[in-house]
């Protein structure tokens, strides 16, 4: 189940709320200009599926979206325990991080925990299947995957180069709550 845990940056072990209803999870993070909605596959997805499979199976709300906010690039990426590189990538995208450009997820199978630093709060989001979360360009934010990794997900990029990250070199991120696998 999808969630979303505020909390002060003061107060790392304890979130000042949980949320775990779609309406208010998209309304709390709407308020900070954080996207996040469900989408439906239009076709179903058969294991295996190729990533043309992927994207076809969205394409009526990719294309909508890429139009909306002149996204130029979308892909499927695909990660799970096998993984050789798991650990390597897990801390990767561990360090507090922005982007130049927005950070589109939608999580295709699987699940993930987005953290958002934003003023004096923090947002831990639990994106899990069927969750799109798009973090705007510049917002402080981490991503865990978790030690034993499992999702398939949809990115969207404004930058034909991909996932580019501008690191803080903040370690708030080792303060707060990881993914629990």
């Amino acid at each position: 189940m999808s969630s979303l845990s505020v909390f002060s940056v003061s107060t790392p072990d304890i979130p000042n709320k949980v949320l775990n209803h779609l309406e208010d999870i998209t309304s709390t993070l709407a308020a900070v200009g954080v996207r996040f909605e469900r989408w439906q596959a239009v076709a179903p997805i058969k294991p295996g599926a190729t990533q043309d499979e992927v994207i076809a199976a969205y394409k009526p709300q990719i294309d909508k979206l890429m139009v909306e906010r002149g996204y130029v690039t979308v892909d499927v990426v695909s990660l799970n325990d096998d993984h050789p590189q798991k650990a390597e990538l897990r801390a990767k995208f561990l360090d507090e991080h922005r982007h130049g450009e927005d950070e589109v997820r939608f999580f295709v199978a699987g699940r993930g925990l987005f953290t958002l630093h934003i003023d004096d709060y923090v947002y831990a989001v639990l994106c899990e299947k069927n969750d799109l979360i798009s973090v705007p360009a510049g917002t402080r934010h981490w991503f865990d995957m978790g030690e034993h990794p499992h999702f398939i997900a949809i990115r969207l990029f404004n930058n034909p180069e991909g996932w580019v990250a501008n690191f803080t070199g903040d370690s708030i991120a080792s303060q707060f709550p990881r993914l629990e696998d």
